[in-house]
């Protein structure tokens, strides 16, 4: 069995619901904010109904809703005009890992197929999105390879009492900045310490954490892999934070920036170019200026041209915007320069290591 390292196969998941080890499978999907929906299934039915036929149904209304739940109108694909009609959630079993802070859990990604079409998935859903763009690059003959630094704040209060006060006057769970600061990290160590143990329980590996700039800001980073398993982990990473905040009584916030006096959180994605079968990097070049090869500077080009364009992406809500504060360490230009903190985007590493951190995204951006 593979479950000591946290991801588990359909025999796994199997021999572990007959032994009373495992009575429930969430399978979900990712909506167009990044955030989880799907459904709580008891084993049998999964390996019955959902593995062997065709997956779970659920409305497509989830594909068209804002932050508060609410359907959206203007959506071609999902409507009151269209009828609000069903998707299937098919199990991408690749992604079947332990949930280790809910007890005698498991978890799957699902991709989204439609509902009379049995091998044609739903364009616009996030997951698709990435893989198409994925197979684009592997077409050309690239791996793409990412890593994401991903920040957010903890809070003393639980979700409930934030929201009874109007989410005014919340208290950070330490009073000092804590970038690197050791002593002051240790003040949240029972929580981050929990959540570290989680991602590796649920087959995530992180490599460490540490305090950022704001006060109750932490910031655990997850290992690079490929662009589609990275995104998943920090998908998996963010929910799993939240719950685990709820859980212990306290709350956690992505927001790019949850109050003007405080630092934004940011997403600083990493990412880099390999060859086919991603086993050689094509980023670094001995004789190069700057050691950036011709592949790396076309890559870095291309990533600044449409930098405007991903936006959409970077920053999707009208909060993502206020984190773009001159002095804040978001950036407000769109330059690039060698190991550089103040730029939209910076050069770092060495050989197999060497890569693009663009700064922009916030800590709200959908990875997937």
């Amino acid at each position: 069995m593979t479950s000591a390292t946290g991801t588990l196969s359909a025999k796994d998941l199997e021999e572990l619901a007959d032994a009373g080890e495992v009575d429930t499978v969430l399978c979900m999907f990712t909506d167009l904010q990044g955030r989880f929906m799907g459904k709580r299934v008891v084993p049998h039915f999964f390996f019955e109904e959902i593995l062997g036929e065709e997956g779970l149904h659920a409305c497509l209304y989830l594909l068209a809703i804002d932050m508060e739940m609410e359907p959206l109108p203007g959506y071609q694909y999902a409507s009151w005009e269209t009828g609000y009609g069903d998707f299937r959630m098919v199990p991408d079993m690749s992604t079947l890992r332990w949930c280790p802070w809910i007890e005698k859990t498991v978890m799957v990604i699902c991709d989204i197929f439609e509902e009379e079409e049995a091998d044609k998935e739903v364009e616009v859903t996030p997951r698709t999105i990435l893989k198409r763009q994925i197979a684009r690059a592997a077409e050309l003959g690239y791996t793409i390879k990412t890593g994401s630094e991903l920040e957010f704040y903890l809070f003393q209060d639980s979700y409930r009492d934030a929201a009874e006060r109007g989410y005014r006057d919340l208290r950070p769970s330490s009073p000092y900045i804590m970038d690197y600061h050791m002593l002051q990290t240790t003040r949240d160590e029972w929580f981050v310490r929990q959540v570290r143990n989680a991602m590796l329980g649920a087959g995530i590996p992180v490599e460490f954490s540490k305090g950022e700039f704001g006060r109750g800001q932490q910031e655990i980073n997850i290992t690079y892999s490929d662009a589609l398993s990275n995104a998943d982990h920090h998908a998996l990473y963010k929910h799993g934070v939240k719950e685990m905040a709820e859980l212990n009584g306290v709350a956690a916030t992505f927001m790019a920036k949850w109050t003007m006096a405080e630092a934004g959180s940011s997403c600083h994605l990493h990412s880099s170019v390999w060859n086919a079968d991603g086993t050689e990097s094509l980023m670094w070049s001995d004789e190069g200026e700057h050691h950036m090869s011709d592949t790396y500077r076309w890559y870095m080009g291309g990533l600044m041209a449409c930098a405007r364009e991903m936006a959409w992406m970077y920053a999707p809500f009208v909060n993502s915007y206020k984190r773009y504060q001159l002095g804040s360490w978001a950036p407000t230009a769109i330059v690039w320069s060698r190991d550089n903190r103040t730029c939209g985007f910076r050069t770092v590493g060495e050989h197999t290591g060497a890569r693009v951190e663009c700064r922009i995204p916030g800590a709200d951006a959908n990875p997937n």
